[in-house]
């Protein structure tokens, strides 16, 4: 059996090191637009609930504490209309890039098991099959595949890369499908807060799921909406049966929150007014960003949500990077997403003000 490396692409990231170089070497420094990490201050009443809980000696439960799982199901039934949960419904993860990565292992799939994913996408979806050894399946209608053998589906909306959304109706036929063939759906849904000309539905909602969250469950995080990326907090919501037997191989895994987190984490779920304060800073800055790539020459396409904007100049992507880094702009190649990505490039807002300010002004 070959080591799990070789299972595994190259790590996409370091092979924009010498444009990063390059783009340093503009008189006034680079300006970096790839990696979305938030830069802003992680929320004053969450910092205070996590020294509040710095005296943590005991280990941490898996679960996490009933105080957690009520902010859980409180915040679920408030913000993605998913009415009737219990704890059972409820688990918290450590970030979502771990539970994407090791999903299809902890559900037991392996080769002869496929997994599907959007053909644009976050590059964990396709490890995570890797990982486990399944087949990945990368689509552009799930509703086109053939479902023999399939046993998760991956939705991603809004997008990353792209900032699509997928309209209600959309899901609806998703979710039908997927009962119909016996695939049980993962939602990530981590960009859900940050609709800008559409708002983003989850696969729960009512509409959506019917009168049951047999076969489906959503993913969310708080690394976005409350700049909680350092904390490594998100956490998954629906079918209790899925979300039950993941505890109990988590439980063995010993994949535990750290309890400074977990208290971190009921504040910040607690409070709306932090989110819509980052809201309008990201929202500054997409204007800002966007309006300096279309003088540029760029056309934006999809970006209604997200923390990205999805342009292109009709050119191979490495081109586009390369002319970037000249002018002191770092910029993501779309390849990095899959082969559909490869004319285009994504841009992040997740950059201070000074940061999109500068960039703003080279592009224009």
């Amino acid at each position: 059996m070959p080591p799990v490396s070789a299972l595994l692409p190259d790590f996409p990231w370091d092979h924009l090191t010498p444009y990063w170089e390059r783009a340093q070497a503009h008189p006034d420094g680079g300006v970096d637009l790839t990696v979305g990490t938030p830069v802003d201050p992680v929320p004053e009443l969450v910092q205070k609930a996590l020294t509040a809980a710095a005296d943590s000696p005991g280990y941490p439960t898996v679960w996490g504490t009933p105080a957690l799982r009520d902010a859980l199901t409180s915040w679920s039934e408030r913000r993605l209309g998913a009415t009737g949960l219990t704890h059972r419904n409820v688990l918290p993860v450590l970030g979502s890039k771990e539970l994407v990565a090791w999903l299809p292992t902890q559900l037991g799939l392996g080769p002869g098991d496929r997994v599907a994913f959007p053909a644009l996408a976050y590059p964990t979806y396709e490890i995570g099959a890797r990982l486990a050894r399944a087949e990945p399946v990368p689509y552009d209608d799930p509703t086109t595949l053939d479902p023999a053998g399939l046993k998760l589906l991956w939705l991603n909306s809004p997008s990353n890369p792209t900032g699509q959304v997928i309209p209600k109706d959309e899901l609806v036929r998703i979710v039908a499908w997927a009962r119909e063939h016996g695939v049980l759906v993962f939602s990530d849904e981590c960009y859900l807060e940050l609709g800008w000309d559409t708002e983003p539905v989850s696969v729960l909602d009512p509409e959506v799921r019917g009168g049951s969250y047999e076969g489906l469950v959503a993913v969310h995080s708080l690394s976005k909406r409350s700049n909680l990326a350092g904390y490594r907090f998100a956490f998954l919501v629906g079918d209790e049966t899925v979300l039950q037997e993941l505890l109990q191989v988590r439980k063995h895994g010993g994949m535990m929150t750290p309890s400074p987190a977990q208290a971190a984490a009921i504040a910040a779920l607690g409070d709306d007014t932090h989110v819509h304060a980052q809201r309008e800073r990201y929202a500054a800055r997409r204007t800002l960003l966007r309006g300096a790539l279309e003088q540029h020459g760029f056309r934006i396409e999809h970006s209604e949500a997200g923390l990205y904007l999805w342009a292109t100049r009709g050119e191979n992507c490495w081109d586009t990077v390369s002319h970037l880094a000249d002018l002191g702009v770092l910029a993501t190649p779309g390849d990095f997403y899959g082969p559909r990505g490869e004319r285009y490039i994504r841009v992040s807002l997740t950059v201070s003000d000074e940061g999109v300010a500068k960039a703003a002004a080279r592009l224009s």
